[in-house]
């Protein structure tokens, strides 16, 4: 069941990509695992899945011991919250963090990448629908949040993350995904580092594509499980 959802998601990410004149190898299909097994996840990385993610250090610390990679490189990507007690173990377990919103958090991380010696791949995640239940650094404050990130030498930015507002509405989800291409588009200018725009869950991820979107994280559609 999870090989054909997963190769029903690649077909459509491929006819998305198609209806706007893309190379579906510029899309990476981040299966989301928050709902799911390990043996779901294995499951999923079996079937061809090369890229996971979880929402929470604590759960990932507890499922990522018990991953088969199966010979395949499969890269670990942080979409959730990230709190700064939480950013040590963080980034030991992760190859990306998506959810990087704030001067305070980035510092942590700089402070911890630089402990373990390595350079932390991040994205930054923008509050782009303006929904008091989204987490996200307001976009009047991210020119100084990158400005911060681009002195930081364990740290290397490789573009923006967001969430499209809870509605049915395909107009407006289209919309708010735009506009966070055209931040990206201004900002990765001169930062050739920026080649990432994560958008797109399960509902839209084919909209997200049709707007630019380079990563889409999928999961109740690929784990048939639910999806927040």
């Amino acid at each position: 069941m999870i090989k054909q959802s997963l190769d029903a998601i690649l077909t459509e990410i491929v006819t998305a990509c198609a209806r706007v004149g893309r190379d579906p190898r510029s899309v990476t299909l981040i299966g989301v695992t928050k709902y799911s097994t390990a043996d779901e996840v294995n499951a999923a990385i079996a079937a061809g899945l090369t890229a996971m993610a979880e929402n929470r250090v604590q759960v990932a610390e507890e499922k990522f011991p018990l991953l088969i990679s199966s010979g395949r490189c499969v890269t670990r990507h942080l979409i959730g919250h990230l709190q700064t007690n939480k950013v040590k173990d963080a980034v030991r377990l992760f190859d990306m963090i998506q959810s990087v919103d704030s001067l305070k958090l980035a510092a942590e991380i700089e402070k911890r990448a630089a402990a373990a010696g390595k350079v932390q791949a991040i994205l930054v995640q923008v509050d782009i629908a303006r929904e008091e239940q989204k987490f996200g650094v307001a976009e009047e404050d991210l020119d100084a949040l990158m400005a911060y990130l681009d002195g930081c030498r364990h740290i290397c930015t490789q573009g923006l993350m967001a969430m499209a507002p809870l509605t049915g509405d395909a107009a407006v989800v289209r919309c708010v995904f735009r506009r966070l291409k055209s931040l990206f588009d201004r900002l990765k200018s001169g930062r050739p580092a920026m080649q990432h725009l994560s958008m797109g869950m399960s509902s839209d991820y084919a909209i997200a594509i049709e707007e630019g979107a380079t990563m889409v994280r999928i999961g109740s559609a690929l784990f048939k499980g639910a999806e927040k």
